[in-house]
Parts: C-alpha cells; sequence; structure tokens
C-alpha cells in the first residue's frame, strides 16, 4: 500500500504539482462465483470483491475543470464540468466523465458544489479479464468525487449511477451486479444479491483448507462489441414470449424451475428457449450454491460452478474455446473441486475452487494443458476477498 501512495503521489507531482491536500481512494475489481448472465434478468448472483482493484488520488480545484489522467492508460482528458459530452477518443476517460456527470444530475440541486478536481488512477486489476476494471473505475470516481464535493450520497445510490453511466454514457448495457459488487463488497464475504430489488445478504467464505484461484485467459475481448448486448436481447425476447401466457411476468428472475417447465413449449425457436434455459436454471443454481456454502459442502458447491459453465457453454455459448480449455485443464487436477467462467465470456477468467495443497500442481498443469491447447500462457491470481469502495486515509 505504501508502496502505491507513494507511486502516486511522485507522479501526481509530476503531472499536476504540488500534491498536498490530496486524498486516495480506493474501489476493488470483483468475480462473480456464480450466476452468470443473470443479472440483467433480474436473477441472482453471487460475487465478491477482489483485493486487487482501481486507487485514484484526488486534490480538489477550485475553477470546474476536471483532469483525468491513469497511470495505466496514456490518454490525458481534461473536461469542464458543465461540458461532459461522449467523445469515442477519450477511450477510458469516459467513464469518469460519465459517472461525474450523473453525479451532477443526481445532486442537481447542489451543482456549485462540482468545482473541479485532479484525479490520478492507478488499477492493478488485468485490464480487459472480465474482473470489472470499469466497474472499479466509475465507483471509485462516483465515491471520491462526491467526497471531496462534501456529498455524502450513500454508496448503494453512487453503485446505481455508475451503472447508469455505463448504460447511457458509455452505451454498455451492463446490468447492476459489477458495480454493486464493488461499491457493496465485504472482506471474506460474498454476497447473494437479488438484481431484481437489490436486495442481498453477505454470506461468510468459509473455504477451509481450500482457495480460489482466477486463471485468465489472456484472450483480449471487448464488452461493448461482443455478443453481449445479442444475448440480451435474445433474452428479452423470450421474456416477450413467455408475457404474451404469462402477462404478470417481471423478469425471467422471477421464473422457478417448474414454471419454466409449464411454459418451454410456448418457446418455439430452440437458440431463445436455450437462453431462458440457462437464465432460469443458473438461477436455481446460485441458491443451491450459497445453501451448500452455508452447509460448508464445498464439494456441492464445486459441482455447481462445473455444471454454471457447461450450461453457459451450451445453452448461452458464451465460452469459447480458450475458457473452454481452461475448464476442461482445470478439471484434470485432482485437487480442483469445481471450475467455470466467470464475467461476461468470449474470453476473460475462470475462477476454480482448488484445494490449498494442490495450488501448485494446479497452475503447473493448467498452464501446459491451456498452451498446448490455445498457444496463449494464462495468467494465475490467487484470490483474497476484500472490502468495497473506501478512502485510505492510514500512511
Amino acid at each position: 500500500m505504501e508502496n502505491i501512495r507513494q507511486m502516486l503521489t511522485d507522479k501526481f507531482k509530476e503531472l499536476f504539482g504540488d500534491p498536498a491536500g490530496a486524498r486516495l481512494f480506493f474501489a476493488p475489481g470483483r468475480v462473480n462465483l456464480i450466476g452468470e448472465h443473470t443479472d440483467y434478468n433480474g436473477g441472482y448472483v453471487f460475487p465478491a470483491a477482489l483485493s486487487f482493484g482501481t486507487y485514484a488520488l484526488v486534490k480538489p480545484r477550485t475553477d470546474g475543470l476536471y483532469r483525468f489522467r491513469s497511470l495505466n492508460l496514456s490518454k490525458q482528458v481534461d473536461v469542464k464540468a458543465d461540458e461532459i459530452v461522449y467523445r469515442e477518443e477519450d477511450n477510458w476517460a469516459n467513464y469518469p466523465k460519465g459517472v461525474l456527470l450523473q453525479l451532477q444530475q443526481y445532486a442537481a440541486d447542489q451543482k456549485e458544489v462540482f468545482r473541479g478536481a485532479d484525479v490520478l488512477y492507478y488499477g492493478n486489476i488485468p485490464n480487459g479479464a472480465g474482473l470489472s476494471s470499469s466497474a472499479s473505475i466509475e465507483v471509485v470516481t462516483a465515491y471520491a468525487l462526491s467526497r471531496i464535493a462534501g456529498l455524502t450520497i450513500p454508496v448503494i445510490e453512487l453503485v446505481k449511477l455508475s451503472q447508469k453511466a455505463e448504460n447511457e454514457f458509455v452505451g454498455v448495457n451492463c446490468g447492476i451486479m459489477d458495480q454493486f459488487a464493488v461499491g457493496m463488497g465485504k472482506a471474506n464475504h460474498a454476497i447473494r444479491l437479488n438484481c431484481a430489488d437489490l436486495s442481498y445478504e453477505y454470506a461468510p467464505l468459509r473455504l477451509a483448507g481450500h482457495k480460489l484461484i482466477i486463471t485468465n485467459t489472456n484472450k483480449r475481448r471487448g464488452l461493448a462489441d461482443s455478443k453481449y448486448n445479442e444475448r440480451r436481447a435474445e433474452c428479452e425476447k423470450g421474456l416477450e414470449i413467455l408475457r404474451s401466457v404469462k402477462p404478470d411476468l417481471r423478469d425471467l428472475g422471477a421464473l422457478s424451475l417448474s414454471e419454466w417447465e409449464e411454459l418451454r413449449e410456448h418457446i418455439q425457436d430452440p437458440v431463445i428457449r436455450n437462453r431462458v434455459e440457462h437464465v432460469v436454471s443458473e438461477n436455481d443454481r446460485v441458491l443451491r450454491a450459497v445453501h451448500s456454502l452455508e452447509e460448508n459442502d464445498l464439494e456441492q458447491f464445486g459441482q455447481l460452478m462445473i455444471q454454471s459453465h457447461e450450461s453457459l457453454r451450451d445453452l448461452y455459448e458464451v465460452t469459447g474455446k480458450e475458457l473452454d480449455a481452461l475448464v476442461e485443464a482445470a478439471l484434470s487436477v485432482p485437487g480442483c473441486i469445481g471450475s467455470r467462467m466467470t464475467g461476461a465470456g468470449f474470453g476473460g477468467c475462470t475462477v476454480s475452487l482448488v484445494r490449498e495443497e494442490a495450488v501448485n500442481e494446479f497452475q503447473e498443469v493448467v498452464a501446459k494443458k491451456y498452451t498446448e491447447a490455445t498457444g496463449l500462457t494464462p495468467t494465475f491470481y490467487v484470490c483474497d476477498i476484500g472490502d468495497g469502495v473506501k478512502e485510505i486515509t492510514e500512511v
């Protein structure tokens, strides 16, 4: 932590001048343990905040100018609080710009508090890995810029406006899960979140003798231009068909397995039917997975992870050869009791549940088999589950 603060302070001095009065904020990345592509369908998810994420060193200004810089990305963007428009060439800075716009709309009667800031970011989440680097930037920006403006907007509201910024300003039709996990995370706990009404509960991650390992395919993927929006549209089509039979159906996440069995014949298109089948079965798996953790049944939890991946591969078709190769390699290691893709898919990462004594063997075997299958080299992260967004006050 001391190294990161020092690195940011030194670079801040170089880019902006005197760092005196700057405050340091942090928002984590997230990993979703189970419950994929259910969030925008009003279903359940089970994410956890990671110990790595995005740091922002922020110093207030008084002239209404916001200057955004990153240690990770070369694009530099300056914008006046009252002149925010989306510009493709602004690249990553469209995320903080969108958040700043949403903050001003949220606090429309207090616009005078947005007096500008110098903001320097540093992220240690692998970019494009599907571990929510964008949500992490959004939420740390929302928290930091609201706090330096003297606003005590509740974190849950910052979570919602961060999602809104990504939907309306950046143009990615994401659900609420990523921002929620990043904002509301709790060390050593996962969050069972109902995305329909944002009711949630923390579940202790008692992984006795096991580790969660994230493995990055290192295949480049872009959420906005992948098939994410296409899948979302397919689900909406499925919902529309089912509502013609069941008009009061809120969303796909409200369907039980037994209700789906009765209604499935109404969807003739096999592709649409498969998409809905995944959502309904995945929703059920989340609830069973949370229960199995409560019962300390990690073997069952691992089995549900595997079933989740198979559904994402066969019914939702969002895995691809790299993610499938990683999961196949992972499950060939005797000490791995569960593995699945996590995030939107089409590349990105897997999450695996591995016995502690098998962690080294897991990395060796998976790296070898994955490289043989794809020609790519994976990266491994043994997870620590951390807190949500916060200001870092200790030196």
